[in-house]
Formats: structure tokens, C-alpha cells, sequence
């Protein structure tokens, strides 16, 4: 029986250091240009692991095109509620 082992954990400070870049490019990135605008380097399987993450919280959509940010914040939801039409 294999088990897979993830050889470096992402620590909570990269994880959030890479949603904050994806969420402020506010664009379509592909790995190599999110590697490049991280104010840090970041190992290639961790930050990996961090996309499995976020894609599988819905965050964001990986295509082959590339990465693009997709999770709307509370407050922007809340603006959006109330400018809608009640039906």
C-alpha cells in the first residue's frame, strides 16, 4: 500500500501571501507569472499544494489557460444583496 506524503507543508502565512496575490492581480496567471509577483519565493510543490487547496475550497478555477481568482468577499456580496431586486 502507497501512501502519499506531502514532503513540505505550506505554513498559513504562504498560504495567505498566495490568496492575496491571485485575489489583487485580478486576472488570468499562469503558474510561472504567479511564481514571479509573490513577494516571496515559494518551493513549486508547495505552492501546488496551496492551489490544490483553494480550488477545491472554491476560490479559484485552474483551466488550462491558467489561474483566475473566483471567491467574492462577504462585504462585496452584501453591496450585491442589496442593490438586487426582491422578487
Amino acid at each position: 500500500m502507497r501512501r502519499k506524503t506531502i514532503v513540505h507543508a505550506p505554513t498559513l502565512t504562504t498560504v495567505i501571501m498566495v490568496e492575496k496575490t491571485l485575489r489583487n492581480s485580478g486576472e488570468l496567471l499562469k503558474v510561472a507569472e504567479l511564481k514571479r509577483r509573490l513577494p516571496r519565493k515559494v518551493m513549486h510543490n508547495t505552492l501546488l499544494t496551496i492551489l490544490d487547496y483553494l480550488q477545491s475550497s472554491g476560490k479559484i478555477l485552474i483551466g488550462t489557460k491558467g489561474i483566475l481568482w473566483v471567491f467574492s468577499d462577504r462585504k462585496e456580496l452584501d453591496r450585491l444583496v442589496k442593490q438586487g431586486i426582491e422578487l
